[in-house]
């Protein structure tokens, strides 16, 4: 939220979304979010075969997780799959070193925040956008799958976006990949045990997501997936 005293608000998502903070005509506003999806599309227009990983950016170098994250990186990266990441540092940084160390082209969609977050040095190709919405389409549309690692509020927020996209169908033959079992199991417990018997999903939706902690399993399924996506009869 906008501070007292603060002259004009930090961010344009700020500006777009706190009431006390709007200094902006809608019109300059919509102009504004044209421009960066034009300047996204322009910049991805290239990208047929990524894959979106997420998680953590605080997990550090020394963590066994930012290991397996840089070894799936690479994986995806010589199976000829881009590598997509929010640009930022912890498993992000892990994925794109992996990439960028295999060859494979390496992304980093970085989001303007009020603190400074810098960019973690294995990009090739850093993207820049000051909205969170205009940043998720391009996850969207440029990768075929998503993997995802452990991680906080902004994992969980793309996780369940790309489950919820999924599930409406507005997006198909996209797969989900959770890697960490022991973190990802009570949260699956959770929607298996509580979430479902509810009625508040399906017991079907949770096929929609695969676990694993095996990197070669994880480039399996992202290279199915993709094949299929790629072909217009399937």
């Amino acid at each position: 939220m906008t501070q007292a005293g603060d002259a004009h608000p930090r961010t344009p998502d700020e500006e777009l979304l706190e009431p006390s903070a709007h200094v902006e005509t809608d019109p300059i506003r919509v102009r504004r979010m044209q421009r960066e999806l034009e300047m996204g599309f322009g910049a991805l227009a290239d990208v047929d075969r990524g894959v979106a990983v997420f998680g953590s950016a605080r997990t550090p170098p020394d963590d066994p997780e930012y290991a397996l994250a840089v070894e799936v990186g690479r994986r995806l990266g010589e199976a000829g799959f881009a590598v997509i990441t929010g640009g930022a540092g912890g498993i992000m940084a892990a994925a794109n070193r992996g990439a960028s160390e295999a060859g494979a082209p390496s992304i980093g969609l970085v989001i303007d925040l009020p603190f400074r977050e810098p960019e973690n040095p294995w990009i090739d190709r850093p993207v820049r956008f000051h909205y969170f919405f205009t940043r998720k389409i391009m996850f969207v549309r440029y990768a075929s799958a998503f993997v995802v690692f452990p991680g906080g509020f902004g994992t969980l927020d793309e996780m369940f976006e790309a489950l919820t996209l999924i599930q409406t169908r507005k997006i198909r033959g996209f797969p989900l990949v959770l890697v960490g079992s022991e973190y990802w199991q009570p949260l699956l417990g959770w929607l298996r045990d509580q979430v479902a018997p509810a009625g508040k999903i399906n017991p079907g939706d949770l096929d929609l997501i695969e676990l694993t902690d095996d990197p070669a399993r994880v480039v399996e399924i992202v290279s199915t997936a993709g094949a299929l996506r790629s072909d217009p009869a399937a």
